[in-house]
Formats: C-alpha cells, structure tokens, sequence
C-alpha cells in the first residue's frame, strides 16, 4: 500500500528519516517495521507562533518495497543533422530552450558573450580584488547568467505557464540536490550551480548541439519579415566545444582573430536582463519594444543571528534543527510598493556591475546559507510614467546622453548606477549607511562588518539618491520594524545601489506563438525579454518559446 499522509512535527522531528518514519507510524498507527519507505513530497515551516512547527507532506510505502523513482529522467536524442535553432544567452532561458529544442528533435545553437561558468568565476574574483569589471563576463554575463553566482532560488509563483515540476526535475537530473523538489523555497546554492550548469551543457554537446562562448550577438539577419540568424562577434578565444563518442572535450580554446560570424537559423533571444546594448540595437531596428516598469533600492544586511532571532522568536536563534530564517516584507507606500526582493540568508552582498562606471549590487547564498550575514533587496515600484521625475532629481554631469522614450527606464538605470560609483569613490567601493540612520536622515560616522567583498563607504544614501526612492524606503522600513521587533536597527547596513531587479523593457511578442509581433522566426524569451521573473520562470519561458519556434519550423 501506498499513502501520502500530512504530519505536523518538531524540527527535531523532521530533522532525519528516521524519525520521520516514526513519526509516520505514531500517526497511522502502525507497526515502524511495516513502513518500508518514506519520501518527503513538500517541507515548510510555519514559524508563525514561538512554538516552530514543520509541515511535511510524506509518501509511505506499507508493506511493499518503494516503486518509484525520485524524479522521472529526460532521454535526450541525438539531433546531428537536424534543422539548427539559434539560442542567444546560456542562462536558464537559453539552457532550458536548448534542452526542449534538443527532445523536440532540433539542433540548439547557443551563442554567449561571455565565457564559461569556471572561467567567468575567475573575472568575478577580479571585481572584488581589483575592482575591475569585465563588460563580457561578470555577474551577468556568461554560462548561467545571473542566476549561477546569485543562490540558484528556484521559487516562483508562475504555475500557469508551465511545468515548474518538470524544471526541478530537469536540475535534478543534471546533479541538483532532490531537496529541490520537496522544499517549500527551493534552492541550489552559488557553490553547486556552476557544475549543474556544466552539465546541462555536457547534455547539450553529447546530442549535437553547439555551445560557442565569448560570441556576442550584435545584430539579426532579417529577409522581409522573417529572422534568418544572428550576426555575432567572436572576441579573442572562442571555446567551440565538442563531444565526440559520447567523451567532451570542453573549455579547449581555439585561437582566432576577433571576426564577425552568421549563424543562420530562428534566434530564440535569451539574453538576460542587462543586455542593454540589445536593446538599443532592436530600438535602432524599430523592432517594437516597450518601458516596462521596475524596482529600484538598496540591499539591506543584517547579521544572520538576528534575522533567526526575530523570525523564530528565540534569543538562541535558530538552533540546531532550523534553516536559516528568511523574511518576505512588502508594503504600499506614497502609492507605490516597497517589498523585500531575493532574500538570501546566510549569504553574501556581491559587486553586479556589467561596465565601466557602474556600481550595482545583488545578494547570493551558497547551499549551507552558513554565513555570518543575511540580506535582501529592499526595493519601490516605478512605473514608466515615474521616470520624467525622478530623471530630474539627478544632477547634470554631461554623462547622459538622451534615450528615446522605449529606453527611459534604462536610462534612468545607468545614471543611478553612476551616481553610485562617483559616491563610492569611483571604484567598485559601494555607498552604505548604518539602517536607522537612513530611516532619521543621519550620516552613518562608522559603519558594521559586511560580507561586501569590495568594501563599503559611508554615504548619506538618504541625501543624494531619488526622494522618490528614499522616502519610500524609509516608510517602508518603518512599517517592516513595526511588524517585526527588532528589524529596524542600526545593525543592519543599507548598501546602494539594486537596480536590476528585471528587464527594463519589454520585446513584444504575440501572445500565442510567442515570435515577435512582427517578426517570424525571432522567439523574445524569459527574463531579458520582460517575461519572466527568475530562474525557474525564465526557464520554463525557454521551453515555451522552443515549443512555439518547433511548431512555426513544422509549417514552413
């Protein structure tokens, strides 16, 4: 017999199979040696009371061995010969899109501008030590995207668009741990995801597809109104990676001269959220984009102790059972929302900047969430119509040139970024001040320890960024202290500035065959194209979008 049996039981309770299994038999009232097998299907805690429970809902195999897999696996085919679709970007958009393509029977191409997940973490190294940003390959840019040095958060509230289970099991098959698929917020941890990325690759090379690092995309190959292929630049050393018999033989540079390539074929254009130069080349094709709106704040640290402190009302903390403890604010200020954004417990505050003269900054977690520190974006809702205003309060450097209106909000992006550095020293440097002083308008006169690898500098964030912004993040810091005692202190550090929390623009697309509005043959996909929100949503726009380039291939 098999059952599927809720439980409510003490993190100590939860804490092994074992006493799973015995609290599984204490509920069912059977003998512990009829339970053959037990799975965890979901895992939450409810840490609404002092009093911390788990939820747990457990398959249980009763008198019968366990039948079942963990997760179902994909067979890949071999697509070598078959027609060949172009992915722009290897982040979870591309990756997933390039997968689909591959079990629907057609040959992914995927073109990335920066460089493989290894060798990207070598440049990632140099910002915090050199303070050097290289435009090609950082937090944003190569194998993984954003996501890969970003925690690897897999939770999404996009269910109607597709398979979130299928994504989790994909993970799992490539190496993920099956904590995925029971966790009420799952995630990888910047420590794992790298080598699953690796071998999502691995999976797409034994099955004749292509993988071409360090390949820039700068522009679309259009006959009439149909997208051919992509014009691209290879720079210096392009990894073309090959398998051959099933063994890869990856990351092996072939030198070249910088040249520019056609790779013929629909482009599924998957190319993340701060791919700005794309955008500004479709504007300059009149290819129809939008402004959308965004959200724009700070990072807010607190030592990790006392987020466990306050979310699992304990002095101790979380103890020895608990994870460390997360937190989900948001709140309507001055007609705007100020929310917490990808909370990262027991994580790290990281330099995101994609360029010269930019200081940007985004959180990750390693799998254990072990570190010293927590934080989150702390962010406000703007609004396209928003930007005239805001744009108004910056002072007048000479830096920025004008945008026609599709682009404001990137504008407006890039020159609060530069801001940023010039008050961090011009440097990777970034602006911070003690919580409660940016709350009461103080200048912080010394400022905590951070995981901020570059270092911090102490700022009256509160004086020079957007009132718009900081007035609404100080009311919203109010109404977040007041729902939670403690959180508003001057332990925590507020760090500018996040800015790329999603796509400033969106590519529009038609609603059912998702290609653009006017172009056959040009799939605007997840995150970077404005329709999607994370890892997990990018990835399933990517199956989406390869389901609808194989239907539009199947009736030409």
């Amino acid at each position: 017999m098999i059952r599927d049996i809720q439980l409510r039981v003490l993190p100590q309770q939860a804490a092994s199979d074992q006493s799973i299994r015995s609290s599984v038999a204490e509920e069912v009232a059977l003998e512990l040696r009829r339970i053959q097998g037990v799975r965890v299907l979901k895992r939450s805690i409810d840490a609404r009371q002092r009093q911390i429970f788990v939820n747990l809902t457990v398959r249980v195999w009763i008198d019968e061995p366990v039948s079942e897999e963990a997760f179902p696996t994909i067979d890949y085919p071999n697509v070598e010969g078959r027609p060949q679709v172009i992915v722009v970007g290897a982040g979870p958009g591309g990756l997933f899109a390039a997968l689909r393509l591959i079990e629907l029977g057609l040959r992914p191409v995927i073109l990335e501008r920066g460089k493989d997940v290894h060798a990207r973490k070598r440049d990632i190294a140099r910002i915090s030590r050199e303070h050097s940003v290289d435009p090609e390959s950082n937090y944003s840019f190569g194998e993984g995207g954003a996501g890969a040095y970003s925690d690897g958060k897999l939770y999404t509230r996009s269910k109607k668009r597709g398979s979130v289970e299928k994504i989790l099991n994909v993970f799992c098959q490539h190496g993920a741990q099956t904590t995925i698929l029971s966790d009420a917020h799952p995630h990888i941890g910047t420590d794992r995801l790298p080598r699953v990325i690796e071998n999502m690759r691995n999976t797409i090379l034994r099955c004749g597809g292509e993988v071409h690092f360090q390949t820039h995309m700068t522009d679309l190959l259009i006959e009439g109104d149909r997208v051919v292929g992509a014009l691209a630049e290879v720079n210096g050393n392009e990894n073309v990676n090959e398998s051959e018999n099933g063994n890869e033989n990856l990351n092996v540079p072939v030198p070249t001269r910088v040249q520019v390539k056609e790779y013929l074929g629909p482009v599924i254009l998957a190319t993340g959220h701060s791919a700005r130069d794309v955008y500004r080349m479709l504007a300059a094709r009149n290819i129809e984009i939008e402004a959308k709106g965004i959200a724009v704040g700070v990072r807010l640290e607190h030592p990790s102790q006392l987020i466990d402190q306050i979310q699992y009302h304990n002095r101790q903390g979380r103890g020895r059972y608990l994870p460390a403890a997360e937190y989900s604010f948001v709140q309507q200020c001055q007609g705007r929302g100020v929310y917490s954004f990808c909370m990262c417990p027991g994580g790290f505050v990281v330099p995101a900047a994609t360029g010269p003269e930019q200081v940007v900054v985004n959180g990750m977690s390693p799998s254990h969430r072990n570190g010293r520190w927590s934080n989150s974006g702390m962010v406000v809702e703007i609004r396209p119509e928003d930007v005239s205003a805001l744009t108004a309060s910056f002072p007048d450097d000479g830096s920025a040139a004008p945008e026609i209106e599709v682009l404001t909000m990137l504008g407006f992006q890039e020159r609060l970024e530069r801001l940023c550095w010039q008050q961090g020293g011009r440097r990777q440097t970034a602006p911070a001040q003690r919580m409660a002083d940016f709350v009461n308008g103080r200048l912080s006169y010394d400022l905590p320890e951070s995981s901020y690898a570059p270092g911090l500098i102490s700022s009256p964030l509160h004086f020079w960024m957007p009132s718009f912004i900081t007035s609404r993040l100080q009311e919203g810091f109010r109404a977040f202290g007041r729902k939670s005692h403690g959180f508003l202190t001057n332990e925590a550090t507020v760090i500018g500035v996040e800015t790329r929390t999603s796509s400033p623009v969106r590519i529009l697309r038609d609603g059912e065959t998702l290609h653009h509005v006017r172009l056959r043959g040009l799939y605007p996909c997840g995150e970077g194209a404005g329709y999607a929100g994370g890892i997990v949503s990018a990835a399933i726009d990517g199956e989406r979008c390869a389901e609808a380039c194989a239907a539009d291939l199947s009736n030409i």
